[in-house]
């Protein structure tokens, strides 16, 4: 289970001390804690599964890319490459992403999968397409294909 390599991975990095790896580590499962306690408080008992973990981690990268940005235009390059070292760490418990024509061959394949005709059905193939490529697929560039097929398709 992802949380329990993150946990192992944290006590590892301790002893190694290495620096960076046991701050993001420590977010990462801080984060989880949250997600957890989110949950309990909804009636819901059960722990968050990998593929919502992916999701978390997905999360993490885009708010550190984000934040690069802004460091980089504020003349920040110290803290941008923290954040880069922070992002390393992340993917290194992420599957590897799909690039744009893989994307492009997923959607084509779930929408045929799903029977969408339209952009009534784009819900539908977003929900196939996050249930098959959970933490394997950049859902923003995945909702633009989708919604350019359904488009044309109507």
């Amino acid at each position: 289970m992802l949380r329990t390599r993150i946990a192992d991975d944290l006590k590892a990095a301790m002893k190694s001390k290495d620096s960076c790896k046991v701050s993001t580590l420590r977010l990462i499962l801080a984060a989880l804690k949250d997600r957890d306690i989110a949950a309990r408080s909804a009636n819901n008992r059960t722990e968050m599964n990998d593929a919502r973990i992916l999701d978390l981690l997905n999360t993490m990268v885009r708010q550190r890319q984000d934040s690069i940005r802004l460091y980089e235009q504020g003349g920040r390059l110290d803290l941008a490459e923290q954040e880069a070292q922070e992002i390393a760490v992340i993917e290194s418990y992420m599957p590897e992403q799909l690039d744009e024509g893989e994307i492009d061959q997923a959607v084509r394949a779930v929408i045929d999968e799903v029977g969408a005709c339209g952009v009534k059905d784009m819900g539908r193939t977003m929900a196939a397409l996050k249930q098959n490529y959970a933490g394997r697929m950049d859902f923003s560039k995945a909702s633009g294909f989708v919604k350019g097929y359904l488009t044309s398709a109507a």
